[in-house]
């Protein structure tokens, strides 16, 4: 399969290292109490990526991998300058929510005794990572057109220099003893965002405390050592004292260890990390039909004025009833629509006649309870109304156009093998993502025909 960034030392603030990084490691999670059980090893063998976590022996569904204990967490709690970022909170406050564990690392890569030495050694390389956001951008738009990942880049480095100059840099210039002139760098502060996305773990929140602020990002050694896919065989799991990673089914011997970054579309795996699941094999990938296509499509289908400042009444209302927004977009599975109420409402409320939707915003958008099955799986759409089904169809063929390539340009290059490898890996990941989205477009015309 394809692989992430590779976890190599990093270069740059920290310098120096032990020669031998997974001794070094290994060493500094008994001095710590990081507890690894002795089924498992951290190697670069028999991994797809780096360094891996591999099953020196047989693994059971429900044992335990390794257990971190909170203290070895490293945030913007645990850090050295913890007390400081505490007392700093309302000045750190941003959209992203990162900065206060930004700052933490910035510290602690730079201070000769942080007693994360030995883990930073384990990191990769930070002018090696693979993320789109460091990629140029002409190549990332010609690559990765009509995936969405470029208009997410985009956005990604607006608020990565607005938090850096309006922030990061004026706290670190306050603080000149704490933060050595070599890390007050826009670029190191660029590659530890993309590290913090790609390696950072964030606790969930229970399900009492739902309506709270997200938990902020932390960094968990060794359950960051562990690769991604789909099918995985481990999580991690949290409580009061420590982080457990446990297997989830058996392990085989010399199988690779593989944790969950959660359902992820191969777009969002290369835009947060870097790297891609190959087809077939990422069984959550999905593709996004803008909502704004949609209403586009329909307003093709429009021949009068009349028509047009109906269909465009009926979007605002659709607005009014948050199911659509000019930036959203409606996600579609290999087996199901994953928006499936917003989807399911706008393309009620765009086919339904005009004397029906008078009745609909009457009812305040609750319409009538007595309705076929109007369930969004793919195996039930083909039972959908016409006009439902021509609206969809019409949506993706607008979707394909914002490609570069067409489905055919990319099997081919797939089903050469001698072509397929002549590709740089950026060419590689992208066909993957391109390929995959377009797929699962493709098989919707299929199924709205």
């Amino acid at each position: 399969m394809a692989t992430p960034a590779k976890r190599q030392r990093v270069a740059g603030p920290v310098g120096g290292g032990d020669p031998d990084p997974v001794a070094g490691f290994l060493s500094w999670c008994q001095c710590v109490g990081l507890e690894l059980s002795p089924k498992v090893a951290v190697s670069r063998k028999g991994t797809v990526a780096g360094y891996g976590m591999v099953a020196q022996e047989s693994v059971q569904p429900g044992e335990l991998l390794f257990a971190v204990p909170r203290a070895v967490l490293l945030s913007q709690h645990t850090c050295s300058i913890s007390g400081l970022l505490e007392r700093e909170r309302g000045a750190l406050q941003s959209q992203s929510g990162w900065v206060p564990l930004l700052l933490a690392l910035l510290h602690e890569l730079q201070a000769p005794a942080s007693p994360w030495s030995p883990y930073f050694a384990l990191w990769p390389e930070l002018g090696s990572l693979e993320h789109p956001m460091f990629w140029p951008q002409e190549e990332r738009q010609r690559l990765l057109q009509g995936t969405g990942v470029p208009e997410a880049v985009e956005k990604d480095l607006t608020n990565i220099r607005s938090e850096y100059y309006s922030i990061v840099l004026p706290f670190m210039e306050a603080h000149p003893d704490l933060f050595s002139p070599r890390v007050r760098s826009p670029e190191l502060y660029h590659q530890l965002v993309a590290l913090v996305m790609a390696y950072s773990f964030q606790e969930p929140l229970e399900e009492e405390d739902d309506d709270k602020e997200p938990n902020p990002p932390l960094m968990v050694p060794a359950a960051d050592i562990l690769n991604h896919v789909a099918n995985h065989n481990a999580n991690l799991e949290y409580s009061p004292n420590c982080l457990r990673m446990v297997a989830t089914q058996p392990i085989p011997k010399g199988h690779e260890i593989f944790n969950t970054y959660g359902q992820m579309a191969n777009w969002q795996l290369i835009h947060m990390y870097g790297f891609v699941e190959p087809y077939p094999d990422n069984t959550d990938d999905t593709a996004d039909i803008q909502m704004v296509t949609v209403r586009e499509a329909a307003l093709q289908g429009t021949k009068v004025a009349a028509e047009r400042l109906l269909l465009c009444e009926r979007w605002d209302y659709l607005c009014k009833l948050e199911m659509v927004g000019e930036e959203g977009a409606f996600v579609i599975g290999w087996e199901e629509v994953l928006t499936e109420e917003e989807l399911t409402t706008t393309l009620q409320v765009l086919c339904m006649p005009a004397e029906e939707f008078r009745e609909f915003k009457d009812q305040d958008g609750r319409g009538d309870d007595k309705q076929e099955d109007n369930s969004l799986t793919i195996r039930n759409i083909p039972k959908l109304k016409e006009s439902w089904r021509q609206l969809l169809r019409d949506s993706v063929l607008l979707t394909l156009k914002t490609y570069a390539t067409d489905l055919k340009a990319e099997q081919d290059l797939l089903s050469n093998k001698e072509v397929y490898a002549k590709l740089s890996r950026r060419e590689q990941q992208a066909l993957q993502v391109r390929y995959g989205q377009k797929m699962i477009l493709h098989q919707l015309l299929e199924v709205t025909g």
